[in-house]
């Protein structure tokens, strides 16, 4: 197997792993240029957590703990490139004869990778990952319009993150698809300004700058410029939707530790919690459970 190219990271980049979400946050199917996420969207993540099963990451080590705008600002993705065409559907992603594979089993999931892309027709005659091997050499796949339409299966993106890819660059995006990839934080979604499929081939050196909204083809000379991941890429570098809702949720309980310690007691009243010399004494308090409950809610908001 070939040496994968070298990856440039941000100083807050570790090599912690990233997770693979179990449960589907989907919706109905339909192809768009480029989604949009709302602030209100990202602001509910945080009601659920769950703890997904990790993995090891290939190519890029995620930065787990970073500030979202030094991540956006400092991600470098530097690799070989896959390039593929128009209506690259899931079938093709990862064929329905695989998804007995469960991606939360590790051996399963590398399995899983292995056979990412394997439903490609015979026209593409380099295979994404060669045969007897788990991971592929191309950390960055290059499509044309419509990638990933078909079925709204979640092992679509999985498969392509479990292979060891990091980012696909599409002219446009199955809208299930461009979900699926931020839920799951497995695969970059990214959007490029023109069709650049037609202008690069199987194996160029490519790298791709974030900050800068940009891919550079080393093997033509060529830029290209990318629209920006928006509200999308914090909680893709966070590892997929659970990791951002455990991060978000960490920070909320920092708050609230702080604001019940000595230090923090000021700012804690100025938000609106009752001051602790006018809480009621617990023998005088008279109040049945629900409403000692309520109040209790009403203090921890």
């Amino acid at each position: 197997m070939a040496t994968a190219p070298f990856v440039s990271v941000s100083p807050f980049a570790t090599s912690t792993p990233r997770s693979s979400p179990s449960i589907s946050l989907l919706s109905p199917p339909r192809t768009i240029k480029f989604p949009t996420f709302y602030s209100n969207f990202l602001n509910d993540l945080s009601t659920t957590v769950s703890h997904a099963p990790s993995r090891a990451a290939s190519i890029l080590p995620r930065a787990t703990a970073a500030p979202s705008s030094a991540v956006s600002s400092s991600t470098v993705f530097h690799g070989f490139c896959y390039v593929v065409g128009d209506n690259i559907d899931t079938d093709q992603i990862i064929p329905a004869e695989y998804l007995t594979l469960v991606p939360s089993n590790p051996s399963e999931y590398e399995k899983l990778g292995s056979h990412a892309l394997v439903g490609l027709p015979s026209s593409y005659s380099t295979r994404f990952v060669e045969s007897n091997e788990m991971k592929t050499k191309y950390s960055i796949i290059i499509a044309g319009d419509n990638f990933g339409c078909g079925s709204s299966r979640e092992h679509a993106p999985v498969a392509l993150g479990a292979s060891g890819a990091v980012a696909v660059v599409a002219e446009s995006y199955a809208r299930i698809f461009f979900r699926n990839s931020v839920a799951t934080g497995e695969i970059y979604p990214l959007e490029s300004e023109i069709r650049i499929c037609d202008e690069c081939k199987t194996g160029d050196v490519v790298t791709i700058e974030l900050a800068d909204g940009r891919l550079i083809n080393h093997t033509t000379g060529n830029e290209y410029k990318l629209k920006p991941i928006g509200d999308a890429g914090p909680v893709i570098q966070a590892g997929g939707i659970f990791a951002y809702a455990r991060k978000t949720e960490s920070l909320r309980m920092s708050f609230l530790v702080q604001a019940n310690s000595p230090l923090g007691h000021d700012r804690y009243e100025r938000i609106g919690s009752p001051s602790r010399s006018h809480r009621a004494d617990p023998k005088e308090d008279k109040r049945t459970g629900s409403d000692k409950e309520n109040r209790n809610c009403q203090i921890m908001h």
